[in-house]
């Protein structure tokens, strides 16, 4: 399972691909089953070039029956952080960010992590 994604030119916004448009949710993005039509929306995305930034499609881990980005980078994409006080993604909270918090167990890292002594 795989989602769309890109960053919004206007504000920075992380945005996800929904049916032909951008939403700014992750538990409204589009989840495409086959690469095939994953690829096929991720091209049609990048003909928007002027809305969006290098859109790509990420892949997802499902945990319980609810899906979420499987790299811990994608996650804090989704989740955040922003610096809009009135956002939703925060500021909603519940079912929009349960997916999303729910299979942290289940993310893999894709950056190292370098512990610094004082």
């Amino acid at each position: 399972m795989r989602a769309l994604t890109a960053n919004r030119l206007d504000d920075g916004e992380v945005v996800f691909w929904k049916s032909g448009d951008w939403v700014t949710r992750f538990a409204d993005a589009e989840l495409f089953t086959d690469a095939a039509t994953g690829e096929a929306a991720e091209a049609s995305a990048k003909t928007q070039g002027t809305v969006v930034v290098d859109a790509y499609l990420i892949d997802l881990v499902e945990s319980e029956g609810l899906w979420a980005p499987l790299s811990y980078r994608e996650r804090l994409r989704a989740l955040g952080p922003t610096n809009h006080l009135h956002h939703g993604k925060q500021a909603e909270g519940g079912a929009a960010i349960e997916a999303l918090q729910h299979a942290a167990g289940a993310a893999r890292s894709t950056g190292r992590v370098n512990l610094i002594k004082r």
